[in-house]
């Protein structure tokens, strides 16, 4: 197989991703479809990796300012009962135990 052969015209980036959707929407193996547009299945394979690992950058809204609702503890363990167990910071280990101890006793 030679290289690609980009009858479009269209900057590289581009022409892969129409070739990795046109693949995709084909029903042909990554194989046979290389082998109908004449591209190796290398090529194929590196351009369709690169592209589904771009998939932009996500966010998260971060309030620096501290003005959001602080939660009532850092740490909320949630029972299979349903029950909740929040646990401020600081709190003593030996206490923190103790009633998990008592909430395994009454499941």
């Amino acid at each position: 197989m030679r290289s690609i052969n980009n009858e479009k015209g269209l900057p590289r980036r581009e022409y892969w991703q129409e070739l990795v959707s046109q693949q995709e929407q084909s029903g042909l193996s990554v194989h046979a479809f290389c082998k109908q547009r004449d591209v190796t299945e290398a090529s194929f394979y590196n351009w369709r990796k690169q592209l589904r690992n771009n998939t932009g950058v996500g966010f998260a809204l971060v309030d620096a300012q501290g003005k959001a609702d602080k939660p009532k503890a850092p740490v909320e363990l949630v029972l299979a009962t349903g029950d909740r167990v929040q646990i401020a910071p600081g709190v003593d280990a030996a206490t923190l135990r103790m009633v998990i101890g008592v909430l395994r006793e009454r499941s």
